[in-house]
């Protein structure tokens, strides 16, 4: 029984490795920043402390800021790199970044579309409602029994005023 408990012990102590992360660096401040995410491009080589996948490519000791030379047969290969070129992703960003706020825009401009039809109908409804309270011609509401209620003076003023508050807010 105790080899169940250590087996057990050993997984819920192995558990929280396979949940860290891959990138480690410093940060403009000097703080170490942990992410499942490549760091920023602003972020020099030296800073990096723990990457995903392999090193940076291999520089020349005679010119450091000359690639290693290119062996025989690649010089029709295109130049390899540690990661993919930050300007593309950041333009890639930026088109999806544009593409979302465009189509939030849409959205809020269709709900704007929408909530203003919305009130145009209430204010027609409305007027059309008050047209009919003015007329004088006597008018019945159905009460909650189903029986049908004339109104009476009273009744008729109060649902001027109803109609006459949702023309105020409607009709503008």
């Amino acid at each position: 029984m105790k080899f169940v408990h250590w087996l057990v012990l050993g997984c819920v102590v192995a558990l929280p490795l396979s949940a860290s992360a891959q990138w480690q660096w410093l940060d403009k401040n000097g703080k170490k920043v942990f992410s499942d995410q490549a760091p920023p491009p602003d972020v020099p080589e030296k800073n990096i402390l723990r990457r995903v996948g392999p090193p940076p490519v291999a520089r020349s000791t005679a010119n450091p800021n000359v690639d290693a030379a290119p062996t025989e047969g690649a010089a029709d290969a295109p130049p390899k790199s540690a990661a993919p070129k930050p300007s593309g992703v950041d333009k890639e960003l930026e088109e999806k970044t544009k593409k979302a706020e465009a189509d939030e825009k849409a959205k809020q401009a269709a709900e704007a579309a929408k909530v203003a039809k919305a009130k145009a109908d209430n204010c027609a409804l409305a007027r059309q409602g008050k047209a009919t309270v003015d007329s004088g011609v006597r008018l019945a509401k159905v009460n909650a029994n189903g029986e049908r209620e004339i109104m009476d003076d009273s009744a008729r003023a109060a649902e001027q005023k109803r109609i006459q508050s949702v023309i105020d807010s409607d009709c503008k």
